[in-house]
């Protein structure tokens, strides 16, 4: 009898069975996130998502950026971007972290952007939640459109004046920002920075349709020019405080998607 059929089942079989381990293992591999918060917050914001992530044996870096949060005491009309950038990227490097997925909610999609533009190599892969997505020399106020100069109310002395900053309140709170923070360009064009994997996750209301935000949302189709990987998640703008499993979840389970081929410019 001649014993090759049997060689190459058992070949077969044994390829199978090493897939069926190596997978349930990729899917549980441990990763490092680190979480960038958005204007006015802190890493305090992330607290809850934070958790459920290390309790699902996750390393989690929740920074929280110079003036903001419980760095307050630092706060300074001098603070721009760039120092915010410096934050996140000299977490990375004293901290000496590889392979790390990166995180950005709202106005930390500027401050990752930068990040990816200067250390690309410590980065796996990077999460846009319901972040800015700008272009490379865009502020965030020429993402979102704002030409005109701004108005005096809102932005006085130096600072952006916003209604969710109500003074006397309990920790932990939103802090005023400086304007610097708002009109100063990011770059973003290093390429192995361009080359890096993506997700871009919309957070969209009930009252809202994905369709049409994808429509008339300036960093959805910045990112889906780009061959992002392209999700949404049930909730507001905050949904990490909403739902802090769920985003927990959906931030692993990001790290699995790929980048696209970019569609031909005009098509």
């Amino acid at each position: 009898m001649n014993p090759f059929p049997h060689r190459v089942i058992a070949t077969l079989l044994g390829a199978m069975l090493l897939a069926c381990v190596a997978a349930p293992l990729l899917a549980a591999e441990k990763q490092t996130f680190v979480l960038v918060h958005g204007a006015t917050a802190g890493g305090w914001e992330w607290k809850r998502t934070g958790q459920f992530l290390t309790d699902d044996g996750h390393t989690v870096y929740r920074p929280t950026l110079t003036g903001l949060g419980e760095r307050e005491h630092l706060n300074s009309a001098d603070i721009d971007l760039q120092t915010h950038i410096d934050d996140v990227v000299n977490l990375i490097l004293f901290e000496d972290l590889h392979d790390v997925v990166l995180t950005g909610h709202s106005y930390g999609g500027m401050v990752v952007t930068g990040v990816m533009d200067r250390i690309p190599g410590r980065l796996r892969h990077v999460v846009f939640l319901d972040a800015a997505v700008p272009e490379d020399g865009q502020s965030i106020w020429d993402l979102f459109g704002n030409d005109s100069p701004p108005d005096p109310e809102r932005f006085r002395d130096g600072f952006m004046q916003v209604p969710w900053v109500e003074p006397g309140a309990k920790p932990p709170y939103n802090v005023k920002q400086s304007i610097k923070c708002f009109n100063q360009p990011v770059s973003y064009r290093n390429p192995a920075a361009l080359a890096l994997p993506v997700t871009y996750v919309a957070f969209v209301p009930k009252d809202q349709s994905a369709e049409q935000r994808a429509k008339t949302d300036r960093s959805w189709q910045n990112a889906q020019a780009r061959g992002w990987t392209i999700r949404t998640f049930p909730g507001g703008h905050v949904a990490q405080q909403e739902d802090p499993r769920g985003v927990a979840s959906l931030i692993a389970a990001s790290v699995a998607d790929r980048n696209a081929t970019p569609a031909p410019a005009g098509e």
